[in-house]
């Protein structure tokens, strides 16, 4: 028989506010929810944890109804916002799931308090953060005005978007877009290092068709805010085709990230090809300099097999950017692609190297570029963009960097955008293949401009154009440049991995630990 002075009521009452809580909305709003392709908030939790290893917090918070008598619990409206801790490769994380079955994942009483919590969390215990986002996470709906009977001013939580902030200086964070989010649900998947959208499935905006009809434009969701227009314009890093590949590059992302910034990346298991030379690299760069070439498989080639993972390929495509490893110690890479611009910066190039440097220098990742940039991206278009300004801001975040820099010119390095392939006040690691050719300006153009006069006075002009030609193309050798010591070293493009290799050993004890001099802005 129980004993009287026992405190299993109150326990069995847990038990169950705790079963009421994993029904989420009900079964027809889970059903709902499942027949549009997505998982539950706790089914999404468990596909991207560690098996086994979530613990719950706050999993009975929400709105319970009672019997007259206030002992029976006659019903329970969860809170829309699952958190807590778990595990990712058996490292800790903090994560927060939102609900969208509870109310469209809007705010109700408990979210505001739990949203606060969970950021807090993360930033006091160092852990990153996994944002799996499935709703507006907001004020919720204008009946709030009439429950409340007073409107609020606008404060996005108080003291949640000061943690937000401090989060992005602090720990890893990665915001995944799972279906509709709009408003706060939006400003919290861009708020991180590493953002998503699943194809089809996931929108985003900062108000949803039915305020925009209020601006004569009536559109559906996706073509509002679908992946197709945010993962190419910046808005989120990538798209992926499913829940499930969305949780496994989150892992993969982390795994090249230290748990916050006082501490370092994590080493991989060093492997014994450092000096692995790749025969066709000799003549990967074309002689003709308007041939263009793939840039990727060079990528993969130098850096440790199968270790390159791409960040934010459908935008700022001028630019490659991700994470590698170099004999297990992890880098961030950045490298030019002449398919696009012929490796020209464009405006948004220019925003994607700023927030992949800031990156770089908030998780003390040693930088490896591979140059090929023939300066900005010139035009009509390109002046309207504000180029020139936001390549500016390029140019001074790999000034403000830090970290330790190394780069190698495999061809251009033309202008302003050229001399950005690194902070020329501080040491760097700087080689150039026998294909690299660098200047103010390419010789194409700038050539008929300077020599203008000349041309026009001989009595053959195209003859001149082209004896003038030959004559600077002798001297553009980068031969000569590394004569007067303007270039370092000129390397055969099969020793790069070893070099690049030595680089990563040398610069593994530079990295210096704590939080960076200037903070991650989204």
């Amino acid at each position: 028989m129980e004993s009287p002075l026992s405190w299993q009521p109150e326990l069995d009452q847990l038990a169950k506010l705790s079963a009421l809580a994993r029904e989420h909305g009900g079964a027809e709003k889970v059903a709902r929810h499942k027949a549009a392709g997505k998982l539950t908030a706790r089914e999404r939790i468990d596909g991207l944890l560690d098996g086994g290893s979530f613990h719950e917090i706050g999993g009975i918070a929400g709105s319970a109804r009672y019997d007259p008598s206030e002992a029976e619990v006659t019903g329970f409206t969860p809170a829309n916002l699952v958190i807590g801790r778990g595990a990712v490769e058996q490292r800790p994380v903090v994560v927060a799931a939102d609900d969208f079955t509870v109310r469209g994942g809007a705010n109700d009483g408990a979210v505001k308090e739990k949203l606060t919590y969970v950021e807090a969390m993360a930033n006091e215990l160092c852990l990153p953060l996994i944002r799996l986002v499935d709703g507006t996470g907001g004020g919720g709906s204008v009946k709030n005005i009439e429950n409340d009977g007073a409107t609020h001013v606008p404060n996005n939580g108080g003291r949640l978007w000061d943690l937000v902030c401090r989060n992005l200086s602090t720990i890893p964070v990665v915001g995944l877009a799972l279906g509709s989010t709009a408003g706060l649900g939006a400003a919290r998947v861009c708020s991180s290092h590493y953002s998503m959208m699943v194809r089809g499935t996931a929108q985003l905006f900062a108000a949803g068709p039915p305020l925009v009809a209020r601006v004569g434009q009536v559109v559906t969701k996706e073509e509002l805010g679908g992946s197709e227009i945010h993962a190419r314009n910046g808005v989120v890093d990538d798209e992926v085709e499913s829940e499930g590949e969305a949780f496994l590059r989150t892992r993969r992302f982390l795994s090249y990230l230290p748990p916050s910034v006082h501490e370092f990346p994590p080493r991989a298991t060093p492997i014994v090809d450092t000096a692995r030379s790749d025969e066709w690299l000799l003549a990967a760069i074309p002689r003709d300099d308007r041939k263009v070439y793939k840039i990727r498989p060079i990528v993969e080639t130098l850096f440790d097999t199968g270790s390159f993972m791409e960040i934010g390929r459908l935008w700022g495509k001028s630019i490659v950017t991700g994470f590698a490893r170099l004999d297990g110690w992890a880098v961030a890479v950045m490298a030019s692609d002449p398919y696009v611009y012929g490796g020209a910066w464009s405006a948004d190039t220019a925003q994607k190297i700023v927030r992949f440097v800031d990156l770089a220098e908030t998780f003390h990742l040693p930088v490896v570029f591979l140059v090929d940039i023939p300066g900005f991206a010139i035009g009509l278009d390109s002046e309207r963009a504000g180029t020139i300004r936001h390549g500016v801001r390029a140019l001074a975040a790999i000034h403000q960097a830090r970290v330790p820099w190394c780069s190698v010119i495999l061809r251009k390095a033309f202008g302003i955008a050229g001399a950005a392939h690194m902070n020329g006040g501080r040491f760097n690691f700087r080689y150039a293949w026998p294909s690299g050719q660098w200047g103010s300006l390419p010789l194409a153009g700038g050539l008929e401009v300077a020599y203008k006069s000349e041309i026009e006075s001989a009595p053959d002009p195209v003859a001149k154009l082209c004896e003038i030609q030959e004559r600077l193309a002798r001297l553009r050798s980068p031969i000569r440049s590394a004569e007067r010591f303007f270039i370092e070293e000129i390397i055969d493009p099969r020793q790069t991995r070893s070099v690049l290799c030595e680089f990563a050993a040398l610069a593994a004890p530079l990295r210096v630990a704590g939080t960076p001099s200037f903070g991650t802005r989204p």
